[in-house]
């Protein structure tokens, strides 16, 4: 059964490894699992490259999301615990880090009196350096309650902070779009 491997742009422009693996007893079915650091897909043998390519980025894009859905609490506890170590001195220390499906017009917020933060479900299925980015703005609220300018000097530590303003920005808009379009009020 030959195989062959190729990388593949992912949404926060990394790549991951891939390996193909086709059979000719496979006859329709397309699956993939994450197998160490590669994501292994298994293809029908009868399919040409061109089809092969698509269903490479499908399945690993199906992978990818299931694993984003897959982010439990104490995963999100433990992340942030890491990114106030490595951005925030490991002064940002929360009681409870969780996912909350009432969010719809933030994408996070904290609570400094109990040190709770909490994060819209919206953002699961974005890259993860926009979630971390989320993060590392609710810390910083542990540290400076207010948006001044010793809380964005802590924000802007996060050397993606920028680049991840924009994406939720952009997200936001296409939002407002989409809802225009429709006719529909939509908070973002």
């Amino acid at each position: 059964m030959p195989s062959t491997e190729e990388d593949v742009p992912l949404e926060d422009a990394t790549a991951v490894e891939v390996e193909v693996r086709r059979s000719a007893r496979r006859r329709q079915t397309v699956s993939a699992y994450r197998e160490g650091d590669r994501v292994v897909v298994l293809l029908p043998d009868a399919l040409s490259e061109e089809e092969e390519h698509a269903w490479v980025g499908t399945m690993v894009a199906r992978v990818e999301a299931e694993e984003r859905s897959r982010r439990s609490d104490s995963a999100l506890l433990s992340r942030a615990q890491q990114l106030s170590d490595t951005y925030l001195g490991g002064l940002a220390d929360p009681t409870s880090v969780r996912w909350v499906a009432n969010q719809t017009s933030r994408w996070g917020s904290c609570t400094p009196a109990d040190r709770t933060i909490r994060l819209s479900e919206r953002l699961q299925p974005m890259p993860s350096w926009v979630v971390d980015y989320v993060l590392v703005h609710e810390l910083a609220h542990l540290l400076e309650p207010n948006h001044d300018e010793q809380f964005w000097a802590w924000v802007n530590g996060y050397p993606h902070t920028e680049r991840a303003k924009g994406y939720l920005l952009g997200w936001a808009d296409a939002g407002e779009l989409g809802a225009a379009s429709t006719g529909v009020d939509q908070d973002v």
